[in-house]
């Protein structure tokens, strides 16, 4: 059997794992997918404009195990309640292959890179490897009458997020609605929500302090992570 080798590297805002949305395409951030050795070939790509939507088959670069265990705890839900690991989305399982659906902005042609997806949607990890891209099919892939399981009852859930001007400027003008969206996600476990806590989320450069107050998230500060404040 052949062994999975990695086609592309996507780059993302997300530096830690810590913020990453739950499911892909609940925060529009952008990323660029960046292919690698023998798939940078321009030929590779060749059609894929005319989908506007991918699946990315990825993997789990910073969720391994040696050791199966046939059930896992959500976080969403708890952490208490443990389900099995087929139905479940928990990054520990048996082979660390990931599945997420992005939205395809457009294909830029990078003179020293080959050809770069600029897409939106990821829920990856900077730097995650990616293992195939295959086009999204509304015939076959969309299923209107499908039922969501124990996950239905967390698919709208959000937190009100205040988030001072002041401090929102300090972000880039292209990040700024993509970081209030993951924090109206909230991005702390269940067993995470602790009163009188800082919080510190990593973001595309910078590093977001919030803490928790009457039901909402209130972001404390915003500063350039140590490695953006050299460049």
């Amino acid at each position: 059997m052949r062994k999975l080798e990695t086609v592309a590297r996507i780059h993302t805002p997300y530096t830690e794992k810590f913020g990453i949305p739950r499911q892909s395409g609940l925060v529009p951030v952008l990323s660029e997918i960046v292919f690698e050795g023998k798939y940078k070939n321009p030929d590779a790509v060749r059609g894929i404009e005319e989908f506007s939507h991918l699946w990315l088959l990825w993997e789990f670069s910073e969720a391994k195990t040696n050791r199966f265990c046939a059930t896992v705890a959500p976080p969403r839900l708890g952490g208490k309640k443990r389900f099995g690991v087929f139905a479940t989305r928990s990054p520990f399982r048996p082979n660390p292959i990931g599945l997420s659906l992005v939205e395809l902005l457009t294909v830029r042609q990078d003179d020293g890179r080959g050809p770069v997806l600029v897409v939106s949607g990821a829920d990856l990890l900077d730097g995650t490897p990616i293992c195939d891209i295959k086009p999204y099919l509304p015939y076959a892939d969309c299923r209107p009458d499908a039922r969501g399981g124990f996950g239905e009852a967390h698919r709208i859930d959000r937190i009100e997020v205040v988030f001072p001007e002041a401090l929102l400027l300090r972000l880039p003008e292209q990040l700024r609605d993509a970081a209030v969206e993951v924090l109206r996600q909230d991005p702390r476990a269940a067993w995470q929500k602790k009163p009188d806590y800082v919080y510190g989320m990593a973001f595309g450069g910078f590093d977001i302090r919030f803490t928790a107050e009457d039901g909402r998230l209130v972001v404390q500060d915003v500063t350039a992570a140590a490695a953006n404040k050299v460049k």
